[in-house]
């Protein structure tokens, strides 16, 4: 019966690491797509694409990080600071 636990607790762990991922993938495509219409909008092409892009990946990061770092200081595995 243990090893059920123990494949039911990796099941949930790697939902929740999609799940993290998922979101990273997320807010870079959403920023992307908010500087592509921009660019359609006002005539100028990657300039806010590019920019919309960047700014979703560094904030995508910021926000995995956070959570990663929020997770394993509730496990007692990691930093005990917060961000």
């Amino acid at each position: 019966m243990d090893g059920r636990r123990e494949s039911g607790r990796g099941m949930a762990l790697g939902q929740k690491y999609l799940a993290v991922g998922m979101k990273f993938a997320g807010g870079i495509i959403v920023f992307m797509f908010g500087g592509l219409a921009l660019d359609r909008w006002l005539g100028t092409m990657p300039l806010f694409t590019i920019g919309g892009t960047v700014l979703g990946a560094v904030l995508s990061f910021l926000s995995v990080y956070r959570q990663v770092v929020t997770d394993k200081d509730v496990d007692g595995d990691g930093p005990t600071g917060r961000w």
